[in-house]
């Protein structure tokens, strides 16, 4: 991932979020998903520290565009999943791995302190315990270890297939509910409570025509067709 490739992803997010024919996103690599940052661009871009805090504020912006899109992500990851590939895999709703993928996250290797936001992605997803391990050794996990933690709610042979399964699954679904729920656990695991917001989105929710197709669908016994 270079400066050029982290600098893009908001705008990229932007068109997902602003296009209404995209209920749900997969997000890949080719044979590998991500090996992490550029390492050339530390003796270029990030240098000094003015450039480490641009560099730095770049992969921050990218990874928050992911989290803070309203439609579900998953990541289908393959191979290697290090750095900041796995920040993006973090970032993302779910995570669909490959049996033979590798997992690290490796500042302490590099003198570096991993951004706070992303920290919280990895210990929401794998605990204190592990996200220390994680963190202080900067070791690289095998696809079971990465299961067993949390760090991946699956393992397939297939990974994008099921990834794009996935997603198909939830485009499906009420969209009304879906971007409700990812609302409320984003609230849940930033210690939020119940607010005025959380209480218009079940008021939205019952007003909405999801609402009224999937109650039509159940009574007439039917699949809704949200």
């Amino acid at each position: 991932m270079s400066f050029e490739m982290w600098s893009a992803i908001p705008g990229l997010l932007d068109k997902v979020a602003a296009d209404d024919s995209v209920r749900a996103v997969v997000i890949r690599g080719t044979d590998h998903f991500s090996a992490g940052a550029d390492i050339s661009e530390f003796a270029t871009l990030r240098a000094d520290a003015a450039g480490a805090a641009r560099y730095g504020a770049a992969v921050h912006d990218g990874e928050r565009a992911i989290v803070n899109l309203a439609k579900p992500t998953i990541a289908a990851i393959t191979g290697v999943c290090v750095g900041g590939g796995c920040e993006i895999a973090l970032a993302c709703d779910l995570r669909v791995g490959a049996p033979d993928a590798r997992f690290g996250i490796t500042p302490a290797k590099l003198g570096i302190v991993y951004n706070f936001t992303s920290t919280k992605q990895l210990v929401d997803a794998v605990g204190p315990a592990w996200a220390r391990q994680i963190l202080f050794t900067g070791e690289i996990i095998d696809a079971a270890t990465a299961l067993r933690i949390g760090l991946v709610n699956e393992l397939t042979d297939e990974p994008v297939k099921r990834a794009t399964e996935l997603a198909a699954t939830m485009a499906s679904r009420a969209q009304v509910s879906v971007r409700g729920a990812k609302t409320i656990i984003a609230k849940i695991t930033d210690a939020q409570h119940e607010d005025d917001e959380v209480r218009a989105l079940y008021t939205a929710s019952v007003q909405s025509a999801d609402y009224a197709e999937g109650v039509a669908a159940f009574l007439a016994k039917r699949q809704p067709r949200f």
